[in-house]
């Protein structure tokens, strides 16, 4: 659903006034946290969808990187999952297993257990996980904490919304998706190490709402503003190319009004990088803040860790607060 429309209906929520509740969804973080004892707290978070690519293992799989991802932009480790199914009776069962082997072979990789789930009957399949991580009650990351200053660090290529929707289309080859594919399966583990371990000051994962509005997000719970450099985005093969022969989804309409007058494009930005900036992703890549001294290590050490695509993309700055502004 839309971004705004969501905020609307959870700014009606009652506000809790449980102590033990380090942090909640006052700034529309990607899970909550909730302290145990002086040196465990919980993180809790869910995420599922409609199938964006057709195999069933491969939707398994991307769906619970995707779900497993907000645990890392806590700068948490996943500990145990539920599996979520909708499931359309009229599909052979055998989907259903492949899907939930794929999700599986995930956690295992996590080092994340699984624990059971819930199914119900409904006319479209969906699936995803409700994930729980732990992290010490003091170490927990957030989307908010950015200064002025700090730089910013995408940890995984954009693109792959516009990639999967070209494929419906049949303007893609099925090696050309593949890209997509890898880049929605990779966790964000060493993601979430390399926050932790070179003390980034706010975080996120980038998906539904896309780099611009999960960035306004994070300027807006920091009191900063974001700049990103359009140039220096990291961005799968094919994207942009792609959105200039017409590709494209309705996040972009609905995610410039979530951004609303935040929203500042440079003049000598594409129309292409422009709409990119506002595409959703797919389990996407963790939006990280370092401080400046810490920044070139970060990137050093994700690139030895996997995160190839990895890229140094703005800074944060002082005004005007809660602004995102793409840059020439």
């Amino acid at each position: 659903m839309s971004p705004a429309a969501l905020e609307k209906a959870v700014g009606l929520l009652p506000k809790t006034d449980d102590p033990s509740l380090l942090w909640g969804i006052e700034t529309s973080d990607d899970a909550g946290v909730y302290q145990l004892s002086d040196e465990i707290a919980v993180v809790n978070s869910v995420d599922y969808f409609t199938p964006i690519v057709d195999d069933p293992r491969m939707f398994g799989e991307i769906a619970a990187a995707n779900a497993l991802s907000d645990i890392y932009a806590m700068g948490a480790v996943p500990k145990t999952a539920l599996n979520i199914v909708y499931w359309n009776k009229n599909l052979p069962i055998e989907i259903l297993a492949e899907i939930l082997l794929g999700g599986a072979r995930q956690l295992e990789r996590a080092g994340c257990a699984l624990v059971g789930g819930h199914s119900v009957e409904a006319p479209e399949l969906m699936y995803g996980l409700a994930v729980t991580g732990s992290v010490h009650p003091k170490r927990f990351k957030r989307n908010r904490g950015a200064r002025a200053g700090d730089i910013l660090i995408l940890t995984k290529p954009l693109g792959v919304g516009v990639l999967t929707t070209a494929a419906k289309f049949n303007m893609i080859s099925e090696a050309e998706l593949q890209l997509a594919i890898d880049s929605m399966r990779q966790l964000n583990d060493a993601a979430g190490f390399v926050l932790q371990e070179c003390e980034g000051r706010a975080a996120t994962d980038v998906t539904g709402y896309g780099l611009a509005g999960h960035g306004y997000e994070m300027a807006a719970a920091s009191e900063v503003a974001l700049e990103f450099d359009a140039e220096r985005l990291p961005v799968l093969p094919l994207a942009l190319a792609l959105i200039r022969k017409g590709v494209k989804t309705r996040a972009p309409k609905t995610n410039a009004a979530y951004v609303g007058k935040n929203l500042k494009t440079a003049r000598g930005v594409s129309k292409a990088a422009r709409q990119l900036f506002l595409e959703a992703e797919t389990s996407g890549g963790l939006l990280i803040a370092f401080p400046p001294d810490r920044a070139a290590a970060a990137l050093e050490a994700l690139h030895e860790r996997g995160c190839v695509y990895a890229a140094e993309v703005g800074r944060a700055v002082e005004a005007p607060a809660g602004g995102v502004s793409l840059l020439a």
